[in-house]
């Protein structure tokens, strides 16, 4: 098994430093994270992947973890744009992308960007589209105010707001009899804390309020969605069960009783489905 750079970065056309990990080799997985988080979120998807012959390659969003933080492009556009130019980069073919909550809005929007001419596989994890927020559309949405209450928590102590949702909704440890490392909520602290301020706050609006609606229109390379049951944070019937309805011949996977931060939660069983899925 051969193993990439440690440390290995891109600069985009407007001068973003994007940091990226490339581990294994073999058919490519592209990973997209969620907000707060970095790359490192997917550390144990990649580790069992990258053992089993794939390689895995994961990017912090621009103003995540260890890329640069500027102040303007926070948007799903500029994010899929970002995603495209590092595939292009690395010239990958036949390439599986799997995007987690927001990283699934990223996923979806390069599709709609860009297509799926160096795609063979999709992979929706507990993803946001096709849209979060209430609007005459989509009535069943989130309220606006929901969101309001996530940036002004931001602006008044993002530090405690970080951990409080690891405390509670992300990994479902505010349900009974749940259990959660502190461990797993310190990681998810730490990665919240390297995003950028603006860019995080920026990112709210980037995941809540696009619509992805003609993006998973134009899935046409066979796609997994997978979501769990219990997701307090993007709710199944709100996401996963439209998105897989919405996308040609998608597999949904329920995961009964699993929250919002499967890949920690449920790391064993997402990277046996994942693999099936590459195998498939």
């Amino acid at each position: 098994m051969t193993w990439g750079p440690a440390m290995s970065t891109m600069t985009t056309k407007d001068g973003t430093q994007i940091y990226y990990k490339d581990w294994g080799a073999g058919p490519p997985v592209v990973f997209s994270h969620g907000w707060p988080l970095s790359s490192d979120m997917w550390a144990s998807q990649m580790l069992f992947l990258a053992s089993r012959g794939y390689r895995c390659i994961a990017h912090d969003r621009r103003g995540h973890g260890r890329s640069s933080q500027p102040w303007t492009g926070n948007d799903m556009d500029t994010y899929a744009d970002d995603l495209a130019a590092l595939i292009e980069l690395l010239g990958l073919t036949g390439a599986t992308l799997v995007g987690f909550s927001a990283g699934g809005g990223e996923v979806a929007r390069y599709v709609g960007r860009h297509g799926t001419r160096r795609t063979a596989r999709l992979a929706l994890i507990a993803a946001v589209p096709p849209l979060l927020l209430k609007t005459s559309a989509n009535p069943d949405g989130v309220p606006m105010d929901v969101f309001d209450g996530i940036r002004a928590a931001a602006i008044a102590d993002r530090s405690q707001q970080y951990r409080d949702l690891a405390s509670g909704p992300f990994f479902g440890a505010n349900r009974p009899g749940a259990r959660v490392s502190q461990g797993m909520m310190d990681s998810f602290w730490h990665q919240g804390m390297h995003a950028g301020h603006k860019n995080a706050y920026d990112c709210i609006k980037a995941f809540s309020e696009t619509d992805f609606t003609e993006d998973l229109r134009q899935f046409d390379v066979p796609t997994l969605v997978i979501h769990g049951d219990d997701d307090q944070m993007v709710p199944i019937a709100l996401a996963g069960r439209r998105s897989a309805a919405l996308i040609r011949n998608a597999e949904l996977k329920v995961y009964a009783g699993a929250p919002h931060g499967i890949a920690d939660t449920h790391k064993d069983q997402l990277n046996a489905d994942l693999f099936s899925f590459l195998r498939s």
